[in-house]
C-alpha cells in the first residue's frame, strides 16, 4: 500500500485533500475519495468485528462457569481481565500502527490473527465438548486462544475507527460536521452489530452447540475482511510530512526537556525560594492555566532554541495538550467499572429469574444485554438528526455540546443505572427470601427477568453520551499523527476499567468471606450482596462525576495546526 507511508507535497488545490493521499500514494481527491462513501465500507467492517467481539464476550462468564466449570467469582475477574486486556492492547496496536506499519496494513494483520484466534477458540470448544472432564490442556488452548482475540482486537479496533475519520477533512466546514456525525453512526452500527449477536449467537451458545457459537463470529470476520479491502480504491491515506519527526519523538524530547531544565532551574535558583517553589509546583502538579514553567524552561525569547534539547512553541503546545487529557482519563474510568457489570453480574442475577417468555421459551440471561444495544441504535438517530441540530441553534457550537459535556452527562446517567441495579437487587434477594429459596442457588426465583430491563436500557443510553463522547473527545485531542493512540486511549479508559473491576471484585471477595461466610460474590446469589457491591459503585461514580466536572471546567480545548 504505497498510500499510507508517503511524503505529503506541497499545499494542494481545493479539489485534493490536505494531508491525505489515495491508494496509489497520489494527493487524495476530494470528489471520489474519503466521506460516507469510504466511511460506510469501514461502518460495515466495524458491525462484522463487532458481531464476532461480542459473540465472545457477552456470553464468556456463562461457558466459564459452565463448561468449563469455575466459580462466579473467579468468572468474573476472568472475564474483566479478559476485557481488560483487549482494551488496552490497543494502545500497542496503535503504536505499531502509528509508528511503522500505518492503519491500513495494522487493520489486514490484525483481521488474519482475529480469524486465527476465533478458529483456535472454535476448536477448543469442540474439544472440550467431547471430554467428560476438564483437561488443562483444553484450558490453556481455550485461554490462548482468547488471548489471541484480544492482542488483534488491539489492532484493530483503533485502528479502523481513526481511519474511519480519517476519511473527512477536519478543516473543511461540510466535512468538519460530518466527522462528528459519524462518531454518532459509527457507535449505531457497532452497537447494531452487538445487538445481533445477542440475540442470535448467544441463543446457539445456551441452547444448540458452544462450538458453532464460536465459529459464526469467526466467519464473520473473514466476511468483515473482505469488506475492508473492497473499499481500499475510495480511501483517503494520511501523509506524512516529509522531514517531520515522530509524534512520539517530539513529545518525549519536550518531557525530557523540561526535566533536565527544570534540574538545571532549581540547582541555580537554589537561593531564589519563591521562583523554585513556583517551578517545582508548576512542574509536579501540572493544570489547565499553569504551563508556564514548561514555556519558561523549554523555549527561547525567539521561540526556537535555547539549548540542544529545547523545544518550539508547537512542539510544546503539543505536549501540554496531551498533558491535559490524563485528569479526563482517570475520572472516566468509573465509568467503565460500571460498565463491566454489565456482562457479568447483571448476567447472573438474570440467571436466577424467570426468564420464560412463550411456549416454553426461555431467553439466555446474557441476550438481556441486547436493550443496551436497543437503546442505543434508538437514542443515536435522535441525538444526531433531532437533538444536535435543535441545541446547535442555541449554542452555535457544530456538534451541538462540548465533547466534555456529553462524558459527563453520560456519567451521570450511569449512577442512575447502577442505582436501579442496586435497587432490582435488593428486590430478587427479598423475594428470595420470603419464598424460602435462600438455601437453593438452582431455585428460579419468581421474578421476571424483566426487571432487569431499566438497568439495561438506561446503561444504553449513558453510552451513547459517554463512549461516542469518549471517542471524539481523544481523537480530537491528540496530535494529528497520533488518531489511533487517541482511540487506544479510549479503550484504555475501558480497559483499566475492567482490569480494576477485577481487583475490586478480588479483594471484596477476600474481605467479605475471610471468616468463612458467605462472601458478596457467593457461588449462591440468594446469599450474595450484590446489591451492596452496587451501592458503593453508585458511590464511586458520584466522586467520579463529581472530579470530572471539576477539571472539565478548566479544561482548554487543543487548537488544530496543520
Amino acid at each position: 500500500m504505497a498510500g499510507s507511508d508517503s511524503s505529503l507535497l506541497p499545499p494542494q488545490p481545493y479539489n485534493t485533500v490536505y494531508g491525505a493521499v489515495d491508494y496509489l500514494g497520489q494527493p487524495a481527491s476530494r470528489s471520489s475519495t474519503g466521506r460516507w462513501k469510504s466511511a460506510l465500507f469501514i461502518i460495515g467492517v466495524e458491525v462484522a468485528e463487532r458481531f464476532a467481539y461480542y459473540g465472545i464476550a457477552s456470553n464468556l462468564i456463562t461457558y466459564l462457569t459452565g463448561p468449563l466449570g469455575q466459580s462466579t467469582a473467579l468468572a468474573a475477574e476472568n472475564v474483566n481481565a479478559w476485557g481488560g486486556a483487549a482494551s488496552l492492547l490497543p494502545l500497542l496496536g496503535a503504536l505499531v500502527a502509528d509508528s511503522y506499519l500505518g492503519r491500513y496494513r495494522t487493520i489486514i494483520v490484525a483481521s488474519l490473527l482475529y480469524i486465527l484466534g476465533l478458529g483456535l477458540l472454535t476448536l477448543s470448544a469442540f474439544l472440550t465438548s467431547l471430554s467428560t472432564t476438564i483437561c488443562e490442556s483444553e484450558v490453556v488452548l481455550f485461554f490462548a486462544s482468547l488471548y489471541l482475540v484480544a492482542i488483534a482486537q488491539g489492532g484493530h479496533k483503533p485502528c479502523v475507527q481513526a481511519f474511519g475519520a480519517d476519511q473527512f477533512d477536519a478543516d473543511d466546514p461540510i466535512e468538519s460536521k460530518e466527522k462528528s456525525s459519524f462518531f454518532n453512526w459509527w457507535y449505531f452500527g457497532l452497537c447494531g452489530g452487538a445487538t445481533v449477536t445477542m440475540l442470535i449467537v448467544v441463543y446457539i451458545q445456551d441452547n444448540l452447540n458452544w462450538s458453532l457459537g464460536f465459529g459464526i463470529p469467526c466467519i464473520a470476520m473473514v466476511v468483515a475482511l473482505a469488506v475492508f479491502l473492497i473499499g481500499t480504491r475510495t480511501y483517503r491515506f494520511s501523509a506524512r510530512r516529509a522531514g517531520r519527526k515522530s509524534p512520539f519523538l517530539r513529545i518525549g524530547q519536550v518531557f525530557i526537556s523540561a526535566i533536565r531544565n527544570w534540574r538545571s532551574t532549581a540547582s541555580s535558583m537554589a537561593v531564589q525560594e519563591e521562583e523554585e517553589e513556583e517551578a517545582h509546583g508548576l512542574l509536579l502538579q501540572p493544570s489547565y492555566d499553569q504551563f508556564k514553567f514548561l514555556n519558561k524552561a523549554l523555549l527561547a525569547p525567539d521561540d526556537s532554541k535555547v539549548n540542544a534539547t529545547a523545544c518550539t512553541v508547537s512542539e510544546v503546545e503539543e505536549a501540554k495538550s496531551t498533558l491535559r487529557l490524563v485528569p479526563i482519563w482517570f475520572t472516566s474510568l468509573v465509568f467503565a467499572i460500571v460498565a463491566a457489570q454489565t456482562s457479568t453480574f447483571f448476567t447472573k442475577q438474570g440467571a436466577t429469574m424467570d426468564r420464560k417468555l412463550f411456549f416454553g421459551f426461555k431467553i439466555p440471561a446474557a441476550s438481556l444485554q441486547v436493550f443496551t444495544g436497543l437503546a442505543i441504535v434508538t437514542i443515536v438517530p435522535i441525538y444526531d438528526q433531532v437533538f444536535v441540530p435543535i441545541v446547535r441553534l442555541l449554542t452555535h457550537k457544530p456538534s451541538g455540546i462540548t465533547t466534555l459535556q456529553r462524558i459527563g452527562i453520560g456519567i451521570f446517567l450511569s449512577i442512575l443505572c447502577i442505582i436501579t441495579a442496586a435497587l432490582v437487587e435488593i428486590k430478587r434477594l427479598e423475594t428470595a427470601r420470603a419464598l424460602g429459596l435462600v438455601d437453593l442457588p438452582d431455585a428460579t426465583i419468581p421474578m421476571s427477568i424483566w426487571w432487569l430491563v431499566p438497568q439495561y436500557l438506561i446503561f444504553g443510553i449513558a453510552q451513547v453520551f459517554t463512549m461516542v463522547g469518549l471517542q471524539e473527545f481523544f481523537y480530537d485531542q491528540v496530535p494529528d499523527e497520533l488518531k489511533s493512540i487517541g482511540l487506544a486511549l479510549y479503550l484504555s479508559v475501558l480497559g483499566v476499567g475492567s482490569l480494576l473491576s477485577s481487583i475490586l471484585v478480588s479483594i471484596i471477595e477476600k474481605v467479605t468471606s475471610c471468616n468463612g461466610g458467605a462472601g458478596w460474590f457467593s457461588d449462591n446469589l440468594n446469599k450474595a450482596h450484590l446489591d451492596y457491591f452496587y451501592w458503593l459503585l453508585g458511590g464511586l461514580s458520584t466522586i467520579s462525576l463529581a472530579a470530572f466536572s471539576y477539571f472539565s471546567r478548566s479544561y482548554i480545548y487543543r487548537r488544530r495546526t496543520t
